[in-house]
């Protein structure tokens, strides 16, 4: 895989609750210079301008996913009349490792109808805090609901971020019905490699210059 084609992968993270205006527009710079597929802001970012080919990931029920199913909807809906081009939402973890797979089903469905296709839904499971049977009971009620991706994490939960079982379990689980987003903790080009190898086909990167300087410096392409 070539910088470019590794670069179309990415969408571009700037999640800190700190983040400011000037950040926020340089990551956008960043984002459309390193030529990623997206960049990933929170929802107080908006109404935010991107260049044209670099699409606009928003946040939503972020990082917690303890919100009621209408507030992630409401926020989708915002969102996505701000100019977002996907949305990336929470499920709420508890109901998954309860085994409520319903609950967490009409949760997605929820944000799904609030932000109908051709908007790109990705459903994050925060899959280190979930066991291996509420990762496929997540992927499959995501799947339910009309999602188009299943994401591992939101990379501040203290379980961790993505690993290289969970991807190829979501994988296992989606098939090619949905694909898999890679995201929290993939901080080194080998992480990115890995991630991509076990099933992954976005990646969630805010060291996304070093892993691609590091490609083209190791020249593994």
């Amino acid at each position: 895989m070539s910088p470019a084609a590794l670069a179309r992968t990415v969408d571009h993270t700037l999640l800190k609750p700190e983040a400011t205006t000037a950040d926020i527009d340089a990551a956008i710079a960043e984002a459309a210079s390193l030529g990623a597929y997206s960049v990933c802001v929170s929802p107080s970012a908006l109404p935010v301008e991107v260049p044209s080919g670099l699409k606009l990931t928003v946040v939503c029920g972020f990082p917690s996913g303890k919100h009621q199913p209408e507030a992630k909807a409401a926020e989708a809906r915002i969102a996505v009349a701000q100019g977002a081009d996907e949305i990336d939402m929470v499920i709420d973890l508890g109901a998954a490792r309860e085994g409520r797979y319903d609950d967490v089903e009409a949760d997605i469905r929820a944000v799904r109808e609030a932000a109908p296709q051709p908007i790109v839904l990705k459903v994050i499971i925060e899959s280190a805090a979930l066991s291996d049977e509420a990762i496929v009971g997540a992927c499959r009620a995501a799947e339910a609901a009309g999602a188009d991706f299943v994401k591992t994490s939101t990379g501040f939960h203290p379980a961790g971020g993505a690993s290289v079982h969970a991807v190829a379990l979501m994988k296992q689980t989606v098939g090619d019905r949905l694909e898999v987003k890679a995201s929290g903790g993939i901080r080194s080009l080998a992480d990115a490699e890995a991630m991509l190898g076990a099933g992954a086909t976005r990646l969630g990167l805010s060291a996304t210059r070093a892993i691609l300087d590091d490609q083209v410096a190791q020249g593994s392409y």
